[in-house]
């Protein structure tokens, strides 16, 4: 008994100690053994679950049962909250602004405080730590996403000053659209929003930028441009936003995808010998979800994970050396999978889509068909795959159809200021397929991120945006502060 009581003893005391010596050991993680080389920020602008889930379910009826995302594979999973500091429903300056930076902002304001206090971004942090820097998107350049990592302004809608910040921001490779921000006032080959004869793009070209501007001649020569070293790059490829990507895929347009551009930044930015930063964002689920359109939303979606595919290409590559972070900023159209009392999905009904209501068929009815009512149904037969439409569903758009004709005035949130035709053929699409939107706004519903890749297992769990940043930089060994 005497031996046996002393036995007890001394293993307790012994495991006792090894706690002890235990706690003393600093808890190793991936992220403290290796500062990653080479990191991908994705950001899904408007990209929440529903968004997310719907095209891979599409994606599952198109190529079969196995089919899966490859963003939703990664092995790091969480859920961010998106609020803002002057409203839980943020909008994407705000939400950009607390991804770029860790700091929480007021909507509208471009990586700076309420109180107008500039912070630093991960990009400019980057650079201080001698890293090539990139900013890739599907918007123009100029918006608010891409402006959070390299510029600071008050309001958003200051693209033409983001565009100056663009200049000095060391950013090496840029490319998107919205070539209006940085060409002058009367600029002979085009249109611009500038208010001054400043052309910026010569400005970065004066600076060793290549420059690629265009939709034409300046998308040919990006997609044969091959860097040969340490070479820097603006590409603006159209005046606004970059095409949703069901109407660029649906044309002879040379623009690139999101996945080529992404592609390109890889390959310039990996000349570079102490890594690369690069956020990437697909901007156009956003606007596809603004308008409620389905097909739109699910094609953007599926383009933002093809392009998350080179970067996870790049990564099995270099696994001891990547980090790929994929986030939303916000979900934007509260949008439900499930209708009514229906327990199922039909995206059978979204399969013959063959272009956007968001941008192509915004204003078709007026401005083309003229009143012509039975030849508008026949182009949204052949265009969206309604040949069979119930005394309902044409009834709606017939009154759709009466308020464009007569001028009359409704109610702002009714159509979300939008085509009302263009709307009521959206909403009838969502309808067959049994999609549900509640807003043509944003919305305050927390949202999915996830990881691969060196340091990605602390990103994991239920967190707010702004610790996705504080993260990564602690990652990284950035300083964040000023």
């Amino acid at each position: 008994m005497f031996f046996k009581n002393r036995f007890t003893k001394t293993v307790v005391l012994l495991i006792v100690a090894l706690m002890l010596i235990a706690s003393f050991i600093p808890q190793t993680t991936d992220a403290a053994e290796t500062i990653p080389r080479y990191v991908f920020y994705f950001i899904g602008d408007g990209l929440g679950a529903s968004q997310r889930q719907l095209a891979e379910y599409f994606l599952q009826h198109v190529e079969g049962i196995d089919a899966k995302l490859i963003m939703n594979q990664f092995p790091i999973a969480g859920i961010n909250t998106t609020y803002s500091s002057d409203s839980l429903v943020t909008d994407s300056a705000a939400a950009g602004t607390a991804l770029a930076t860790g700091h929480k902002t007021n909507n509208g304001m471009i990586s700076m405080l309420p109180d107008g206090k500039k912070v630093k971004t991960l990009v400019e942090a980057a650079e201080e730590m001698g890293m090539a820097t990139g900013l890739i998107t599907t918007t123009r350049l100029t918006h608010a996403t891409p402006a959070v990592f390299a510029a600071h302004n008050e309001n958003r809608n200051n693209e033409n000053e983001i565009a100056n910040d663009y200049l000095d921001s060391g950013v090496d490779f840029f490319a998107g659209g919205g070539y209006r921000h940085f060409v002058p006032k009367n600029w002979k080959w085009g249109k611009s929003k500038r208010k001054d004869d400043r052309n910026l793009l010569q400005e970065f070209y004066e600076r060793g930028y290549r420059v690629f501007v265009g939709e034409k001649q300046g998308a040919k020569a990006f997609k044969n441009y091959t860097p040969k070293g340490r070479e820097k790059v603006i590409a603006a490829f159209t005046y606004s936003h970059m095409p949703y990507e069901i109407d660029r895929m649906n044309t002879s347009s040379e623009l690139p995808s999101l996945a080529e551009m992404t592609q390109k930044g890889i390959e310039t930015l990996s000349k570079y010998p102490k890594g690369f930063f690069l956020m990437v964002e697909g901007g156009r689920i956003d606007h596809a979800c603004h308008a409620n359109d389905p097909v739109a939303t699910i094609y953007d979606v599926l383009a933002f994970d093809e392009a998350v595919r080179k970067a996870y290409e790049f990564y099995k590559r270099h696994p001891k050396e990547t980090l790929i972070v994929v986030v939303g900023d916000h979900e934007t159209g509260g949008m439900g999978l499930g209708f009514g009392k229906n327990y199922f999905l039909k995206l059978d009904e979204l399969v013959d889509v063959k272009v956007s209501t968001a941008d192509e068929l915004q204003a078709v009815y007026k401005e083309k068909f003229k009143g012509d009512r039975e030849g508008f149904f026949k182009y949204i037969e052949t265009k969206y795959g309604l040949t069979n439409l119930t005394t309902e569903e044409r009834s709606a758009i017939e009154r759709a159809m009466d308020i464009v004709d007569k001028n009359i005035q409704t109610d702002s949130n009714e159509y979300g200021g939008y085509d009302p035709v263009a709307i009521e053929v959206a909403h009838i699409l969502s309808e067959r397929a049994n999609l549900f939107w509640t807003t043509y706004a944003h919305s305050a519903t927390a949202i999915p991120m996830s990881a691969i890749g060196v340091g990605a297992t602390n990103f994991g769990g239920y967190k707010d945006n702004t610790e996705i940043a504080t993260t990564m930089a602690e990652i990284l060994r950035f300083d964040l502060s000023e």
